[in-house]
């Protein structure tokens, strides 16, 4: 069922981040790289972790939540090395395992990687890694056959910063024999995160933050104990929603470095932006100015923010540009707007909008085209007069745990089903996983 939102009551006071999504989801697919056993904590309890679990299952590794946010896995013997079309389909990140299966296995199969609609988004970046490190890729209209006997370390210059690309490339090297060196890596912090993890593992990795990284191969990583670093995307939402609304929210200081561009357009907007140690906190204080963005791999503004910004941006006086310099097609989203009043005009080929602000948003019917541009209508609702329904809520599900829930404890007034409700599941209603032996993968 829809969310309902009922608009113009501000969200104010404190927020609880949870882990991020695009951290989580590569340190799950990195536990593949050893047999022991893997406790990650702030692990947020969304669809595209749970996808990335089925994953898992399927491949025949223990899984299993044990408590809020805190998940236990153990691949000791895996059964298959190959991803079944339903799911990879479901989530591009699924892709990732390929990495570690390759890396450990010398072999993997994977039909292309769905998802999201945002545009084109290959996986040419993970393949060529692959293939300059020693791996056979066979290709069909529906998958790649990939396979390995023993991959070697590298010099790799990546085409293009690819978060994903970076990521499976490093998993892919962490038991390659020599040592790899990645150029124009990604420098997002998830997969400095990811380096993090791996080097609890016992890899061995330099470079984390930078465009340049030195991976020296081992022969065996270790089990380890690792806490999940606060989503960004989401932190980003929910100080977005206080704009958007006319309100005032705060949240752990601890996100507040990864936010620097973001921080940097909400204070150009007329936004009061207070950052310490321990509190990151944002309120609306004067009539928004409308700020151009266009976004760029990081440091630069996420484009997984764009949609929800642009929404606050109909708030804001004047007239403003949202430049999609990273996916084609993220800025669908757009006719939603109109049809709750937004003014925007789409130019270059559907890279550029044009925010003719401000404009009186009005409840309606819109729907989620994917997860970003769900958290941009439910900011469109906020700012509303009236009632707006929300379809397509799984979209939202994916990227925000318990988003409605959140949201009410800010004083929005938002309602759905009781059967679309998720929130963590009590220690001891894990899914039933067995975890004794599984014949262990043959090369």
């Amino acid at each position: 069922m829809p969310f309902v939102i009922e608009g113009g009551h501000p969200l104010s006071g404190y927020v609880d981040v949870e882990g991020a999504k695009n951290a989580a989801l590569p340190i799950i697919a990195a536990t593949l790289l050893t047999a022991d056993e893997c406790l990650l904590e702030n692990v947020p309890f969304i669809e595209d972790i749970r996808t990335m679990l089925k994953v898992l299952h399927h491949l025949g590794v223990a899984a299993r939540f044990e408590g809020p946010n805190t998940l236990r896995i153990k691949a000791t013997r895996i059964s298959k090395a190959y991803l079944p079309a339903d799911l990879a389909k479901a989530m591009r990140a699924s892709f990732l395992v390929v990495g570690p299966l390759l890396s450990r296995f010398g072999q993997a199969e994977a039909p292309h990687p769905g998802g999201c609609s945002i545009g084109i988004r290959p996986v040419s970046v993970d393949l060529q890694g692959f293939q300059h490190m020693g791996a056979e890729i066979n290709m069909s209209d529906v998958n790649y056959v990939i396979r390995a006997p023993g991959l070697h370390g590298e010099r790799l210059i990546l085409d293009y910063p690819s978060h994903t690309g970076t990521e499976n490339v490093i998993m892919a090297a962490c038991l390659a024999e020599g040592t790899t060196v990645i150029e124009n890596a990604s420098i997002e912090p998830e997969v400095a995160d990811l380096i993090s993890f791996l080097c609890a593992m016992g890899a061995r990795i330099s470079g984390a933050g930078t465009s340049t990284l030195h991976i020296e191969g081992t022969g065996r990583l270790h089990g380890a104990c690792f806490r999940v670093m606060p989503d960004r995307m989401v932190a980003g939402t929910y100080i977005l929603g206080a704009l958007v609304s006319g309100g005032d929210v705060a949240m752990s200081g601890v996100v507040a470095p990864y936010l620097g561009a973001l921080s940097n357009k909400l204070q150009e907007a007329g936004a009061e932006v207070y950052i310490s140690q321990n509190e990151y906190r944002v309120r609306y204080v004067q009539p928004l100015r409308a700020v151009d963005i266009q976004t760029y791999p990081y440091p630069g503004f996420p484009t997984d923010l764009q949609a929800p910004f642009t929404t606050v941006m109909t708030q804001a006086e004047g007239d403003s540009s949202t430049a999609e310099m990273m996916f084609d097609g993220r800025l669908q989203y757009v006719d939603q707007l109109k049809r709750m009043g937004a003014a925007i005009d789409i130019l270059d080929n559907g890279r550029r909008a044009i925010v003719h602000g401000p404009t009186r948003l009005k409840g309606a019917e819109v729907q989620a085209l994917d997860i970003r541009s769900g958290a941009a209508m439910v900011m469109a609702a906020l700012a509303a007069e009236g009632q707006t329904t929300i379809s397509n809520v799984t979209y939202i599900d994916r990227g925000y745990q318990d988003i409605d829930k959140h949201l009410t404890s800010l004083g929005a007034v938002i309602s759905r089903s009781a059967e679309e409700e998720h929130c963590c599941p009590p220690s001891d209603s894990s899914e039933p996983v067995e975890w004794s032996a599984i014949s262990e993968l043959k090369n």
